[in-house]
């Protein structure tokens, strides 16, 4: 079978929105972060990243999913890309020198505002995908919406540093400015007929019902919780820039191979997985996997050579690929129908902050500890995540796949 044969027009337009969106959210991320440290020269600098964006995003992200469900699906879709288009204009205006005072405080501005606009992306993709499939073609299409996130994922950051090597940080925004108009437009073509919204109970009802599930359900709450805190503790990515500029004294577009190496890893692993799907000891696969992801980040720290540090850094994408499949399967199994978008949107909440706040957790212990040191520490924690989880969640330790049908 072809990979995007009889494929329907409204969901090939849908791919096209989530590609864009991604590859211009991606390309101003890895630019945003050399552009900061070109600026400040300071690891902390590159922390407050990740909180600039997740404090909004924290905020908005219950709301949204709620906004989405109970509105135009489409609309939030598109006022999302207008969102980004703006903060890509006024990044393009700061890189060109058209905005001279205060270039970081303009810059953490853009990236708040980011956080706020990624809020509602999810959601609406979500579902628009509902609206405009069978149920029947649910499978393969989420197969292949994912597929193209992970693509965008590796394209992404290999294209905002190339950009910014090749050229110039204003050409990247401007290049991202462009890709966020076209994934409004192509939401824009999309034609189809949303239903009208159904009662429910009052808002803040009904996420404190689904928070309750979650948090009594030790199952997928264990699941949610080990994939926070290893990415919290563990992730190294926003501490690339320095890697590259102190340690291997490459230039962006060694930054942006870095970026997407982790993604590669991703990328192998769920086509693996498709083919050859995990049943048995589901439990000991998910913590296996990211005390693999906390091995890799200590390894990563000791490299002192660029492609042994992409090699590792591949692995923990691996490693980080079976994370997600097992987590996710794990959350689609365990979560009644009725409760599947409350409970996304907190799994939104678990998953989607954790990369910001590690983001800012990284650059405080690199303040405190020094670059390489720190994340060792992040890598232990990890490893003493995952030993409290199978501590403490032992059904989730003991979990079978077969036992959530």
């Amino acid at each position: 079978m072809q990979f995007f044969g009889h494929l329907n027009p409204a969901f090939l337009k849908l791919l096209s929105f989530r590609i864009l969106i991604v590859l211009a959210y991606q390309i101003i991320a890895i630019v945003v972060g050399w552009h900061i440290f070109e600026l400040t020269h300071d690891p902390l600098a590159l922390g407050l990243i990740g909180l600039a964006e997740v404090i909004p995003y924290f905020c908005c992200a219950l709301f949204a999913g709620y906004a989405v469900d109970h509105h135009s699906r489409r609309l939030f879709g598109v006022v999302a890309c207008l969102m980004l288009f703006i903060n890509a204009l006024i990044l393009v205006a700061v890189a060109a020198g058209w905005i001279a005072s205060n270039p970081p405080v303009w810059i953490y501005s853009t990236i708040a505002f980011t956080g706020a606009a990624r809020a509602f992306i999810g959601p609406s993709y979500s579902a628009m995908f509902a609206l405009i499939l069978p149920r029947d073609e649910y499978a393969r299409a989420s197969g292949i919406g994912s597929s193209v996130f992970q693509f965008g994922l590796v394209a992404g950051p290999a294209l905002g540093g190339f950009l910014v090597g090749w050229a110039d940080k204003t050409t990247a925004y401007g290049v991202a400015t462009g890709l966020c108009l076209c994934a409004a437009l192509a939401l824009l073509s999309l034609r189809v007929e949303e239903p009208p919204s159904a009662a429910s109970a009052p808002i803040f009802t009904s996420i404190a019902e689904g928070l309750r599930f979650v948090f009594s359900n030790q199952i997928i709450l264990g699941a949610q919780s080990l994939d926070m805190f290893a990415v919290l503790f563990g992730g190294a990515v926003a501490m690339l820039p320095v890697f590259i500029h102190d340690i291997y004294h490459h230039g962006p577009e060694g930054l942006g191979i870095l970026r997407a190496a982790p993604a590669i890893g991703a990328v192998m692993t769920g086509l693996l997985l498709a083919r050859h799907p995990i049943n048995l000891y589901a439990g000991r696969w998910l913590l296996g996997a990211v005390a693999g992801f906390g091995i890799c980040m200590i390894l990563f720290a000791l490299s002192t050579h660029f492609w042994i540090a992409w090699l590792v850094l591949m692995a923990s994408g691996v490693c980080d690929g079976v994370s997600v499949v097992m987590r996710t399967t794990i959350l689609q199994l365990a979560t009644p129908d009725a409760m599947r978008g409350r409970v996304s949107a907190i799994n939104g909440i678990f998953i989607g902050s954790s990369n910001e706040l590690g983001a800012f957790e990284s650059g405080i212990t690199a303040r405190l500890m020094g670059l390489v040191p720190s994340v060792i520490f992040g890598g232990i924690m990890t490893l003493t995540v995952v030993a409290a989880t199978a501590k403490m969640a032992p059904k989730l330790r003991r979990l079978e796949l077969h036992q959530l049908h």
